[in-house]
Parts: C-alpha cells; sequence; structure tokens
C-alpha cells in the first residue's frame, strides 16, 4: 500500500504552525492533537457501519452506527501519546494498548521496555500512533508485536513521514496503511526528519 498523505490546507496551515521553533509547549500539543483527529477521520473511511433504528424528535429512522468497541489505540510511548486525545475526540470508547521503545542513540534501532495491550486484541483493528515516522524501526517493531500477538487489521497513523521511514515500513508490513499529514524530504545524519519539526516527545512535554 501508498502511503496516504493528507494534502488538506487546513492540515497545511497547522503544520507550518508546529514546525515553527517558536510555538509553545501548549500550542504544540493542542495542535498535534488536531492533526490527529484529521489523520483518524481519513483512517476509518472505510470502516463497517451497522444498521440500527432509532426515534428523532420527528419520527422513527434507520442510521448508521460504528462499534468503536472493536478499535483500539496503541500509542508508540512517549510522542505517541500526545496523539491520543485527538483520536480520543473521534471515539472515546475505543480501547487502548501502549508500547514503549527508545531508540539506541549509537545504533538508531529501538529498545522495547514495555508492552501492554487490552484484552482480546487479536480480534480488534489496531490503530498505532507516533507523530515522526523517522527510520520506521519503532513502527515495524511494534507491529510486528501486534501481529505476534494476533492482531489482523492494524494502520499507522504519524504527522510526519520521512521516505526512508515509509519504505522500510512499507516493505516489512506491505498490510499495514500509512497515513501520514505530510511527506518530508529526508533523514539527516542523527535520524531526524528534515525540514521536520525536531523531537516530537520533548516540544509536547516541554523537556527541552
Amino acid at each position: 500500500m501508498k502511503a496516504i498523505v493528507l494534502d488538506n490546507p487546513l492540515i497545511q496551515h497547522k503544520l507550518s504552525i508546529v514546525r515553527n521553533k517558536k510555538t509553545g509547549t501548549k500550542e504544540f500539543r493542542e495542535i498535534i492533537g488536531e492533526i490527529a483527529t484529521f489523520l483518524c477521520y481519513e483512517a476509518m473511511s472505510d470502516a463497517v457501519l451497522q444498521d440500527i433504528e432509532i426515534e428523532t424528535p420527528i419520527c422513527k429512522t434507520k442510521a448508521k452506527k460504528l462499534d468503536e468497541n472493536q478499535y483500539a489505540f496503541v500509542p508508540i510511548l512517549r510522542a505517541g501519546t500526545g496523539m491520543l486525545d485527538g483520536l480520543l475526540k473521534a471515539m472515546p470508547n475505543a480501547k487502548i494498548g501502549h508500547v514503549g521503545l527508545y531508540r539506541d542513540e549509537e545504533t538508531l534501532k529501538p529498545v522495547r521496555y514495555y508492552y501492554k495491550m487490552p484484552k482480546d486484541i487479536a480480534s480488534r483493528e489496531v490503530i498505532v500512533l507516533d507523530p515522526m515516522l523517522a527510520t520506521g524501526g519503532s513502527a515495524t517493531d511494534t507491529i510486528t508485536m501486534l501481529k505476534e500477538d494476533g492482531v489482523e487489521k492494524i494502520k499507522f497513523l504519524c504527522i510526519l513521514a520521512a521516505p526512508e521511514g515509509v519504505q522500510r515500513l512499507e516493505k516489512e508490513h506491505p498490510d499495514v496503511q500509512i497515513y501520514t499529514a505530510c511527506l518530508d524530504e529526508n533523514l539527516n545524519d542523527v535520524g531526524y526528519i528534515v525540514p521536520g519539526l525536531g523531537d516530537a516527545g520533548d516540544r509536547i512535554f516541554g523537556t527541552k
């Protein structure tokens, strides 16, 4: 599958704000959540709806209902949690799992330190969250772990993606659809996305 890029003027406007190094923690965090909501809307475009009957103030009518309990959001710690509120605004009843990975500064490879999923994760559609798809190491490792738990339908949402990360994820998990707000130019020699927005985790939590 090819990565789906949300080329929308409103999203591009918001990206210009989060890219700006002068943008403060509060505004940065809020806009990351807003962009995540837009990504969620796009990722749910193929959702299966149930036919139900409801009664409006005027009359009875047929309607469509989404079974939110069939979904799970899995943010990759810690930056992925910055996208979580945006998705929960769209689907507040989805279950939540967490994956903890950190990047070895020398090898740039992800190291796992935490993994906790909802019960019956194998029966759910899982949406993995990470603001930055850089080398693709954390994303591919997370998806591998989910598949080992029996999860069959997985999507990946990110704010920015580098071509290197997209290529790796498409190669190792070609069945996983990627949704991003922008495909950037490349990675620099220390693994950061260019032009990027810096370290998403530090900017979300104000730790640098």
